[in-house]
């Protein structure tokens, strides 16, 4: 009836539908695993009038090319977190977890984006919230850069000049200086270029193969000129921990096909190889996979040398080994294909990798159009690290789904569930290093170009009121006795009080 391509087709399908619906594990997660929350500055503070605070490239797009943008939202209020900081630490507390990821404001501690100007009123806000968590026995993990460059170095070219490798460790060695004695997790970046090489999301550079990747160079420099500056300077006294995050997404073959395998490894050593590779191969430098197919591609379209930038042998010992762990933000999985070569196609970091990517039309869909429900995917992706990079200790640093924003949000639970069943099976069976699991985010926020049409808060907030006036889901409970329990909580043991609406 289907033939044998159809027969094929069927049979992945129920594959992953069988794992979707698999058995959730009953296995405990180890003894000294770490529970979190996550936010990022821009997401969640406003706050930004006075106070300081300097504009970064988010408020300037905002602001000055409001076509570039589908939805009118901003974030200058936002969830008002600058003034109600305490509350949400209480409702941190309350879920009862180890630790609290959140991001500095880079403009806000220096508004001008270069060392010369510390804002006062900036370190104050950041002491302050530090010194509140701890208080309450939680654990700050920063992030340094989380996706709001100060206006005046975008104004340079942002990460694709080089001499922001020096301006990050100047605004670095500022946070280690004020914050290291109580903070003991660093991460320096959250993430890729992003922007850099697309027209849909700021910087809207739109030079894609080129600039992404020019980025995505400097950015790897800054992070081991950062790490080294710990390591040299303060480590022996703070004795914390320096990473990075980057996406965690998994890149499926889409067909049992030898091509479309190939299509799938391609996909991982350029989405995230091209990152992580420097830092925590053996090796070092980029995938040699990758260095051959853009300089190949290059020569094809008649560049006088390869766009991806080069990476001294010098620059190379330099960065492989900076770091402690390695964070990943793991939401969804793609389906990828092999692509037929078409050099008639214009430069791009898509003719490069050369993938016809997909996701499976039975998984479960949040509200964001990326995010396809498929855990099993995040399972690969941390055994392909295992694997490749040396076995480092890894924390998911962001982990989340979206809605609507209702309060009964059974599905970001069942979510949860999924996701934290494939990370324990990681654990205890692939035997991958995780020491560490983050939800995102804490609070329903700003959600970057689509603003608060999307939500992906543990609480709700509610963004017509002027006190923006926080109010817990569902998923609080749930995680709350995830966390107490260190096991995954079936929906019928959420506690009496909340079994009505269920």
């Amino acid at each position: 009836m289907f033939g044998y391509a159809g027969l094929v087709w069927v049979l992945i399908a129920l594959c992953r539908s069988v794992i979707a619906e698999d058995n959730l594990s009953k296995l405990q997660f180890p003894e000294g695993f770490l529970f979190g929350v996550s936010t990022s500055a821009y997401q969640i503070e406003g706050g930004q009038e006075g106070n300081g605070y300097g504009k970064n490239v988010w408020d300037y797009f905002k602001e000055n090319h409001p076509e570039k943008f589908e939805i009118k939202d901003d974030a200058k209020i936002a969830c008002d977190s600058y003034h109600k900081f305490k509350e949400d630490v209480k409702l941190i507390k309350n879920l009862g977890v180890q630790f609290y990821r959140f991001s500095v404001s880079w403009s806000r501690v220096l508004p001008e984006g270069y060392s010369h100007n510390i804002s006062k009123d900036g370190l104050r806000y950041y002491n302050d919230l530090i010194d509140e968590l701890l208080a309450n026995g939680i654990e700050p993990m920063i992030t340094m850069h989380h996706g709001e460059l100060p206006l005046t170095l975008h104004e340079i070219g942002g990460w694709i000049n080089p001499y922001m490798v020096y301006y990050f460790e100047d605004y670095a060695r500022i946070l280690f200086s004020y914050f290291g004695d109580r903070v003991k997790y660093w991460i320096t970046f959250n993430g890729g270029c992003v922007g850099y090489g697309e027209d849909y999301f700021v910087p809207f550079l739109n030079q894609s193969g080129v600039t992404d990747y020019l980025c995505s160079q400097v950015i790897t420099l800054a992070h081991a000129k950062a790490y080294h500056l710990y390591d040299n300077e303060f480590r022996i006294i703070q004795k914390g921990k320096v990473g990075i995050t980057f996406a965690g997404d998994w890149y499926e073959p889409g067909t049992f096909a030898a091509q479309d395998i190939e299509a799938s490894e391609r996909a991982m050593q350029f989405k995230l190889g091209i990152y992580a590779n420097a830092i925590f191969h053996p090796e070092g430098d980029y995938p040699k996979l990758v260095r051959e197919r853009v300089q190949n591609v290059s020569r094809q379209e008649g560049y006088l040398r390869s766009r991806l930038p080069v990476f001294s042998r010098e620059e190379v010992d330099y960065i492989q080994g900076t770091y402690d762990f390695i964070g990943f933000n793991c939401y969804s999985s793609h389906l990828v294909e092999d692509a037929e070569e078409d050099m008639s196609e214009r430069t791009s970091f898509y003719k490069d990798i050369r993938i016809k990517m997909y996701q499976d039309k039975s998984w479960e869909r949040g509200k964001s159009i990326w995010l396809g429900v498929y855990p099993e995917g995040t399972r690969k992706v941390l055994k392909w690290v295992k694997k490749n990079y040396d076995d480092p200790e890894i924390i998911i640093t962001e982990n989340g789904f979206s809605d609507n924003g209702e309060l009964n949000d059974v599905k970001r639970i069942k979510f949860y569930q999924k996701y934290l069943s494939a990370i324990l099976d990681s654990i205890h069976e692939d035997k991958v290093n995780v020491i560490g699991f983050s939800a995102w985010s804490l609070l329903d926020n700003f959600e970057w170009m689509q603003g608060y049409s999307e939500r992906f808060g543990l609480y709700h907030v509610d963004f017509s009121d002027p006190q923006r006036k926080r109010t817990p889901k569902k998923s609080v409970q749930w995680y709350k006795q995830v966390v107490q329990e260190r096991r995954i909580v079936e929906l019928e043991e959420i506690s009496s009080r909340l079994k009505g609406d269920l």
